[in-house]
């Protein structure tokens, strides 16, 4: 017998919440119970994908309804303290990265998850790009032979669209805290969290080092993280890159043996292909069409379904945010 939906609350529906808002629904892991939101227009847009749903103002209003967990896709600067409140009264939660604009605040989620027993998810998507599972897996087999390198891009022609993306504040960061994040946390996640030995980073921002522009935002970020083993992480992002494309999105890791690379096809966001090489020889692991999306809040539901419970993997959080930190530190 499969198990009942879940009764989700959805707080923040703007496009991203809404997204992922939808994937769970049609995936019939969950219905919408309660959707708060203060946007009455984002608000009125949800309740066309749920209109069963009783609508709230505020996360207090929410929290007050019988649910199974919370979804949370609001502005980065709430993310730590609404989570912590869901968690507070036993429920689970999946946040929309980053799951706090710090180490500090990401290791109080942990804190509150673990003191609540309950699980805590963060919407790192491309760990669940097809193709992925299949590239650590070879990883794990020893497949590349001794690993010791990485470079990962993450380049956006554009930057986003709210102005709280750049304001430090209420952001935590600029590029890196926006695209920087997939690609420190796909680095660690693929090699099951090594030891983090060295960061050292560069932040630019309209050309010139962030540190010399008190409360500016970076939009060009690069650096290099030493990691045990003797291997060695390169990567790089942006926001308004002149790239020719709309995006360049990458990761190869290099062996003794051979590479395994993720690249984005001509630009595009949402299509990817997964590769292993070896010397000239070329094999497709994946390739689009791949509806990506909602998979890591659908991987979060059918946990959760399962068991409520704290998973210690969440410490992988605080060594993605502690990486992150280095990269805003003085130097």
């Amino acid at each position: 017998m499969s198990a009942a939906p879940l009764r989700l609350g959805f707080l923040g529906v703007g496009w991203i919440g809404r997204h992922r808002m939808q994937a769970l629904l049609e995936s019939g892991l969950a219905e919408a119970a309660a959707i708060a939101e203060p946007s009455p227009d984002c608000l009125a847009e949800a309740a066309k994908l749920a209109p069963q749903a009783a609508r709230f103002a505020s996360l207090d209003e929410l929290l007050e309804q019988p649910l199974d967990g919370v979804v949370i896709a609001t502005p980065s600067a709430a993310h730590a303290s609404q989570t912590i409140a869901a968690l507070q009264r036993g429920l689970p939660v999946f946040c929309q990265k980053p799951l706090g604009r710090h180490a500090g605040e990401v290791a109080a989620v942990l804190e509150a998850a673990q003191a609540a027993n309950r699980r805590l998810g963060v919407d790192l998507s491309y760990r669940h790009l097809a193709g992925m599972a299949e590239l650590r897996k070879r990883l794990d087999a020893g497949a590349l032979g001794r690993i010791y390198a990485m470079r990962l891009v993450f380049h956006n022609a554009y930057g986003p669209d709210k102005a709280w993306f750049y304001d430090r504040t209420l952001a935590g960061g600029g590029c890196v805290m926006d695209l920087g994040i997939h690609l420190v946390d796909l680095a660690l996640w693929l090699l099951h969290r090594p030891s983090v030995l060295g960061v050292d980073a560069r932040c630019y921002a309209g050309g010139r080092p962030l540190g010399e522009q008190p409360g500016k935002v970076e939009d060009y970020a690069s650096g290099r993280i030493d990691l045990e083993g003797n291997i060695s992480v390169e990567l790089d992002c942006s926001w308004n890159l002149a790239i020719g494309v709309d995006a360049e999105i990458g990761m190869r890791i290099h062996g003794t043996d051979g590479t395994l690379s993720l690249r984005n096809v001509d630009g595009s966001f949402y299509d990817f292909v997964v590769e292993h090489f070896r010397g000239r020889e070329r094999e497709v692991l994946a390739e689009p069409p791949d509806a990506w999306g909602g998979r890591a809040a659908l991987a979060w539901a059918r946990a959760l379904q399962a068991d409520r419970a704290y998973d210690p993997s969440a410490g992988e959080l605080l060594d993605v945010a502690r990486v992150i930190d280095r990269f805003y530190a003085p130097t």
